[in-house]
């Protein structure tokens, strides 16, 4: 059975490790697009990550779609048109040129820390 103490630094080390948790930023929240156009979505990590970073595409009734993973690696059968790039806390996917079939939500989550966010 753990003493008293034991128990306080337990808990002061989760405590500790909870509240240095990742916080991805997207921007721009929704953009409007022309065909055609290249378009650039940004995600900034609250502290670095490496590139320990994915890009999802969710358009409507289908699962996610991973894209890119290790911040600039496509995935099989992904587009040459789709790109992503950064490393640390600065990241950005592009999609170039763009086309009528990637109109989607986009999306990036990190991996470098766990458990991941729901």
């Amino acid at each position: 059975m753990m003493s008293p103490s034991q128990f306080f630094c337990l808990l002061v080390l989760w405590a500790q490790e909870s509240s240095t948790a990742i916080v991805m930023a997207q921007t721009p929240a929704s953009l409007p697009v022309t065909l055609r156009e290249t378009v650039t979505i940004s995600c900034r990590a609250s502290q670095g990550i490496t590139n320990d970073i994915a890009w999802y595409q969710k358009s409507s009734g289908k699962p996610p779609k991973l894209l890119i993973y290790e911040a600039s690696s496509r995935s099989s059968e992904v587009p040459a048109r789709f790109s992503g790039s950064g490393y640390g806390t600065d990241f950005t996917l592009t999609i170039s040129p763009v086309e009528a079939e990637d109109v989607a939500e986009y999306y990036c989550q990190q991996y470098n820390q766990f458990p991941l966010p729901q």
